[in-house]
């Protein structure tokens, strides 16, 4: 479905609803994993994309479909592979005899959701031909710019650097995904639950759409009125501030990640059905919003994730 382009308001009580809709749908796909669930929905409503990260087969591609399904937006799933060249993501120019000129050929990017799979296998020149359009919404080829639909969307998935056959992501491309999160094992209920069930694919394909992209965009508008209060600023710059004081992280987050965790923590605040950015909005999203961006310093102990959590305990609130 393609965006009208008249955004409506939704009444609180209509947007909460749906939302709810949402998180209960893909809930019933992606079993036990309440929290990263919510955590993608809240990435969507930012405006944001999305990394998930983690060993294959604990339902990382099955969570992508499920999301575009349940809202109604316009799918495409591109395998990367070591041979996958940029034309085969953006498109190319074929020339056609009949009309005597070149025609282009919409690549699989030109959709509201990319299901970039397994990303990090693809080669650094293929996965910097997304910069453009993760960044800008538009790809530009043989001297010409072409929009992308509204709204878009890359999710992508990615293998743990260890593997065989991995290229890491370069800094600039991490810094395009919003969050970065992880699946994990699912507990041994939600196991026997997907044991004794149907197939995942099958449930995939029998979902219906709880939302419409344009209500999509209502609930972005609603995203960007939440408040965030000067106290609230002043907490978050503190924890911007420890990023960067060398005691943590090799780099600190760049102002255009300092805007990106505000966002994640108001469209956490959105589902959380308040109208105001609370301190513990901001310290639930900063690990996947921020870990991603960061290297800890040498003598850190821990990974990323627990090195901000750290940080996080370690900030006062002011």
């Amino acid at each position: 479905m393609l965006f009208s382009g008249i955004v409506r308001p939704m009444s609180d009580s209509n947007l909460a609803q749906r939302l709810s809709r949402l998180s209960g749908q893909i809930s019933t796909i992606i079993v036990g994993k309440q929290p990263q669930i919510d955590d993608c929905i809240a990435c969507l409503l930012a405006g944001g994309h999305l990394l998930i990260e983690d060993l294959p087969g604990v339902g990382k591609t099955t969570l992508a479909q499920a999301l575009a399904v349940s809202l109604g937006l316009r799918f495409s799933r591109v395998q990367f592979t070591a041979d996958l060249m940029p034309s085969d993501l953006i498109g190319v120019s074929v020339f056609e005899r009949s009309r005597d000129a070149f025609a282009f050929h919409q690549g699989p990017v030109f959709t509201q959701v990319l299901l970039a799979d397994e990303i990090n296998r693809a080669g650094p020149k293929t996965q910097s031909a997304l910069l453009e359009a993760m960044e800008e919404h538009q790809v530009s080829v043989d001297n010409e710019t072409r929009a992308l639909p509204h709204p878009f969307f890359v999710i992508a998935t990615q293998n743990p650097s260890e593997q065989l056959g991995t290229y890491p992501l370069p800094e600039s491309q991490l810094d395009r995904f919003l969050m970065c999160i992880t699946l994990g094992y699912p507990d041994r209920a939600s196991e026997r639950a997907l044991l004794a069930g149907e197939d995942r694919r099958k449930l995939v394909a029998q979902l219906q759409p709880v939302m419409t992209p344009d209500e999509l965009l209502a609930a972005q508008v609603e995203v960007g009125r939440v408040h965030a209060s000067d106290s609230l600023l002043d907490y978050l710059q503190a924890l911007i501030a420890a990023t960067r004081s060398g005691q943590w992280f090799v780099e600190g987050l760049s102002p255009r990640a300092g805007v990106a965790v505000l966002r994640a923590a108001r469209a956490k605040a959105l589902m959380a059905r308040r109208d105001y950015v609370a301190p513990e909005d901001v310290q639930a999203i900063l690990p996947q919003t921020a870990a991603h961006r960061l290297v800890p310093v040498a003598q850190a102990r821990r990974g990323r994730v627990e090195q901000v959590r750290a940080m996080i305990e370690a900030v006062g609130l002011p």
